[in-house]
């Protein structure tokens, strides 16, 4: 079997020994895997290869593409801004960022935009990755574009364009970019690997990912002369995919391992990371606002990320999610078939992941944070994010 370095407290060698059978079969490539409890650290996990060759070991400083792992961090950095009195949750958007008061927007709270229930789900078609790429006006675009629903009235996952909003709001805020305020904020107060956009001379870190395509699905349609009207959620879904650069890639693998791609600080996207950069980062919500003795929020700031502000079927997935401010919640009462469906309710539980598995969770009940990153990406039920999550809470005896 495949060996895997790092730590790993006995009480868990069951999940060390899952990660090292995935390496082994080759469901896993390379991964990393984290796992905190009260603040301790009691699971930092690596093995596998950078690439599919296997000429590349993954090591402990190994850094891959997350995804969108990406917005747990860039929601962390606006909650960082409202809990030191920078950013009020519920004002208005344009309150510090006057232009994007047009076309219908100026009731747009801040909480919509990080709730993903503020109508600007993609860009109006056609649009493309080099106009994203050009951030100043992409996000001027969306300044200027109408909302595609009363906002706070659904939610409907911002893929593309959560990024793009909340690092114009941090840079209107603070004067600086989100990819500065993080790494000095954030990732080099806690020791964590993450960077919004990596600089040429850190490539040589960075493990080659294989994507597999984690597009929304929208119903198929009936045949005839009866088909069905499309019902909103799938006129969203519709007009998200046609409006997000995701659609104009062309062959995904060479654009996610160029270096235009890697440069990119796309900040709902394009992170680079490892297990114990998110798991370092996401146990601030877990441990009460701190991690490895570094506050970065107040208990009432985390408060606020458990108010509910959408509930039901997303539109992007077609699915159920718990929106609150940031991040996805737990389900409450009983499991969900949402896009993660292995999550447990909680109470205190948030998280987000990234396409193909990479994963930031926080439970505040429990006081456990967990990270997961990898190169070759899974979907739908192949995802192995879900196993390593049960391995871990049936370690500690917590039920399903």
């Amino acid at each position: 079997m495949m060996k895997i370095e790092g730590y790993c407290d006995p009480r868990f060698d069951a999940l060390q020994d899952l990660l090292a059978r995935n390496v082994t079969q080759g469901r896993e490539i390379g991964a990393s895997l984290f796992l905190s409890i009260d603040g301790e650290t009691v699971v930092d996990l690596w093995g596998g290869w950078r690439d599919r060759e296997r000429t590349r070991v993954w090591d402990e400083h190994t850094i891959v593409n997350v995804f969108s792992g990406s917005k747990p961090v860039t929601s962390l950095a606006v909650l960082m801004l409202a809990d030191r009195g920078l950013i009020d949750l519920d004002a208005p958007v344009a309150r510090y960022w006057p232009e994007f008061a047009q076309n219908g927007k100026a009731g747009v709270l801040v909480r919509h935009v990080m709730s993903h229930t503020a109508g600007l789900p993609a860009w109006l078609p056609p649009f493309s990755f080099a106009e994203a790429a050009d951030t100043a006006t992409s996000t001027a675009r969306l300044a200027a574009q109408a909302p595609w629903w009363e906002p706070g009235t659904r939610g409907s996952y911002h893929a593309s364009t959560f990024g793009h909003l909340m690092a114009e709001l941090v840079r209107r805020v603070t004067g600086r970019p989100l990819r500065t305020f993080i790494a000095d904020e954030i990732a080099v107060p806690l020791d964590a690997d993450f960077y919004l956009g990596l600089t040429d001379d850190q490539f040589d870190r960075v493990a080659t990912v294989y994507p597999a395509s984690d597009a929304p699905k929208s119903a198929p349609a009936v045949a005839g002369a009866a088909a069905a009207a499309p019902t909103d959620e799938e006129v969203i879904a519709r007009r998200t995919r046609e409006g997000s650069f995701s659609g104009t890639l062309g062959d995904e693998q060479t654009v996610f391992n160029s270096a235009e791609w890697r440069r990119t600080d796309f900040a709902g996207s394009s992170g680079h990371a490892n297990a114990r950069g998110l798991g370092r980062i996401i146990a601030t919500l877990a441990n009460g606002g701190t991690s490895e003795g570094i506050r970065l929020l107040q208990p009432g700031t985390i408060d606020q990320v458990f108010r509910e502000q959408a509930s039901g079927i997303d539109a992007y997935y077609m699915k159920p999610i718990r929106w609150g401010i940031g991040y996805a919640l737990a389900p409450v009462g009983q499991k969900e078939r949402g896009p993660l469906p292995f999550i447990r309710p909680g109470s205190r539980t948030c998280y987000w992941y990234g396409t193909g598995g990479s994963l930031a969770l926080a439970d505040g009940e429990r006081r456990i944070a967990i990270g997961y990153a990898m190169n070759r990406c899974q979907t739908g039920r192949g995802q192995l994010n879900g196993e390593y999550y049960n391995a871990i809470y049936d370690c500690l005896g917590i039920p399903g």
